[in-house]
């Protein structure tokens, strides 16, 4: 037996070091989190611990090209001959606007990821702005602050309060949740969880507040006045490092006690609670979840949070995502910098009434399973099945969206190739070396990149440079201590960060006004626009689940289950029963589920896990809104409205 170091590539905060234990016949035997990392700190997720069975079932084993309803086995010469062929030609008649190139995080290594985009740059291919996930966040974040980094995991080990605001770490961030427990035991920190719903989180917490869907931003601004009120405000940091703060100061003060209570549904008390909490704490983090700002306010409830630090002396105080604070040059990788072609950039958001209506021609699809994640994925769906749409699909294991294929190409997994994966909530970072040779007759990402860069004539050098020189000319004046060679031999650094005290604003300062905003015609202060819900509506919730990593892993654990969770109250109202099969419906499509009665979420609320499919495949994403939001192009997810009916047979 033999252990290989490597790192979980997938779309996490905790970017995990991990040990691969390999057998005398060249198996993977275990998957085991790396002590090494002080992130990490030895132990792997659900989903991570199953990376060994998960390798070896459901894989696409070799190329495939669509012959009637089936698939036939071609070797990678006709398939890429095939693919190449019909590329040129789309390229030919329709010019490269015709042509899309989807990719998300499936896989975040930059040999899997950002490196292959070369091909899509050099020829000018149209490419989506990758919003799907997070970017609503990071667009608010930096409107008030310049750009969205904020403090490290490792850092909540000294912090005295905690707060998971829209973010369920226990589930989707386990290893910061350990570290969160670290600082309770240690420093006598208090977790205050700020969620609808009562999650894995919410239940182990010091403090449950429950706000309304939507309703932060009221929240917030509450929390303020009652901070400002209660001299909790560092006068001294404010006058020194921020501007706009009478804008805040006003705005906040129209948020009495009772108009609070009405928005939010939160009691006053429990908002003094808070308020005093952060007041008396010091130092305090606020950790804001993605989820927060997957929603129809999602940007405002995301600068709302980030004030909140702010207040209280703490040059970013808040987390967020890191992914932008690292000195890694992605952009030459990409070959984005490379070329004086600028291709058309489409909302990922908005895609699939695009793919539905015939906009493109050609679809390369990598590292993401669209016909599930797509919002209205039920409209991608049919675009796909149109005849005048060519679809390829570079993937390791079967899915939804290779069933659409017209030429499916193995992918190796990451246990099955060499990266570099750059982390988004941690600045550690290592070789991913590969555990093991290839199971199947798989190409990486960049291999099949170039290959189409020869079939296609295209003659760039950079589209031919070796991809390791490329990604260590990328890290230049990357790490805080060591070298690219120290890297690749095995040795564990530390990414370079970008000074919380900096902010690239028009002032230099954090901006609570946002002057940045306001020239784009956006409020310059974040706004509270609560959401309507009309008479036997209600409002769905979806958020991760231990087991899935968005649709990965179902090799493993089975589907992810087809189950809405509904309050006692509200199942009583309409007669239901756990187990019954129910219909979700909205104006774009219905969804079938069994139900569950808990007292999880409130009443008028449901809960179901991200990204399942109906009893009947139906994609709970066609329920979604493809419309994305004003600031970042972000999805809206959370703010999707639904009526339920019991299903007859």
């Amino acid at each position: 037996m033999k252990q290989i170091s490597t790192v979980c590539p997938r779309d996490c905060y905790d970017t995990c070091s991990l040990i691969v234990t390999i057998g005398d016949e060249e198996e993977v035997l275990s998957v085991e989190g790396d002590p090494r990392n002080p992130v990490t700190q030895g132990f792997a997720c659900p989903r991570g611990a199953k990376d060994q069975a998960r390798l070896y079932k459901n894989r696409v084993e070799a190329p495939v090209i669509r012959q009637g309803k089936g698939f036939e086995r071609v070797d990678w010469e006709e398939a890429l001959d095939v693919s190449a062929q019909k590329l040129g030609g789309i390229l030919e008649e329709y010019g490269p606007e015709a042509v899309l190139f989807l990719d998300y995080a499936g896989n975040t290594g930059l040999l899997t990821g950002a490196f292959p985009r070369r091909l899509w740059n050099s020829i000018g291919a149209t490419q989506t702005d990758r919003a799907l996930c997070c970017e609503s966040g990071h667009e608010g974040l930096a409107l008030h602050y310049g750009n969205s980094h904020g403090i490290t995991p490792t850092e909540l080990r000294e912090q005295k309060l905690i707060v998971f605001w829209g973010f369920n770490a226990a589930v989707s961030s386990p290893h910061i949740w350990s570290l969160a427990q670290q600082a309770r035991r240690s420093q006598g920190a208090r977790i205050v969880v700020i969620d609808p719903r009562k999650s894995r989180t919410a239940k182990k917490a010091d403090l449950w507040i429950q706000p309304r869907c939507g309703s932060d931003v009221g929240l917030v601004y509450g929390l303020i006045n009652y901070l400002i009120q209660n001299d909790c405000v560092n006068l001294e940091f404010v006058e020194k490092w921020t501007s706009g703060f009478e804008h805040l100061k006003e705005e906040a003060g129209k948020w009495t006690p009772d108009r609070v209570e009405r928005v939010t549904g939160v009691s006053w008390e429990l908002v003094k609670r808070l308020g005093d909490a952060y007041g008396q704490s010091t130092p305090s983090a606020t950790m804001i979840g993605i989820g927060l700002q997957k929603s129809a306010q999602g940007a405002d409830q995301v600068r709302a949070v980030s004030f909140i630090p702010a207040l209280l002396g703490l040059h970013r105080g808040f987390f967020y995502s890191n992914g932008r604070a690292f000195f890694v040059d992605e952009a030459f990788i990409s070959g984005r910098t490379l070329t004086k072609k600028s291709p058309k950039i489409v909302e990922q958001v908005a895609l699939s009434e695009l793919v539905k209506n015939g906009k493109f021609k050609f679809i390369y699809i990598s590292g993401m399973n669209p016909a599930v994640t797509l919002p209205n994925a039920h409209f991608f769906r049919e675009g796909l099945w149109r005849e005048d749409i060519f679809v390829i699909v570079h993937e390791t294991h079967w899915t939804k969206t290779t069933q659409y294929a017209d030429v499916v190409l193995s992918a190796p997994t990451y246990l099955e190739k060499e990266d570099l994966v750059i982390p988004w909530s941690h600045n550690f970072v290592q070789y991913s070396a590969r555990a093991i040779a290839p199971i199947n007759d798989s190409r990486c990402e960049w291999w099949v990149m170039r290959e189409f860069a020869k079939r296609l004539g295209l003659t760039e050098n950079w589209l031919y440079e070796n991809p390791w020189r490329a990604i260590e000319l990328a890290h230049e004046n990357a790490f805080e201590g060591g070298c690219f060679e120290e890297l690749r031999l095995g040795k564990m650094l530390r990414l370079k960060m970008k000074p919380k005290d900096c902010y690239p604003t028009s002032s230099g300062k954090i901006e609570f006004y946002s002057t940045r905003a306001e020239k784009m015609g956006l409020k310059p202060l974040p706004t509270q626009v609560s959401l309507y819900v009309g008479e036997e509506q209600f409002v769905l919730l979806t958020s991760a689940t231990p087991k899935y990593t968005h649709t990965q892993f179902q090799e493993v654990y089975g589907p992810i289950p087809p189950v809405v969770t509904i309050n006692p109250q509200d199942a009583e109202k309409l007669n239901f029963q756990a187990g019954d099969e129910v219909m979700l419906a909205n104006e774009r499509g219905h969804v079938q589920m069994n139900v569950v009665v808990s007292n999880t979420v409130p009443e008028g609320v449901v809960w179901c896990p991200r990204l399942s499919e109906g009893l009947a495949g139906e994609p709970q994403n066609g329920l979604m809104s493809s419309v994305p939001q004003s600031i970042g192009s972000g999805p809206r997810f959370n703010s999707t409205k639904v009526t339920i009916q019991i299903l007859t047979e």
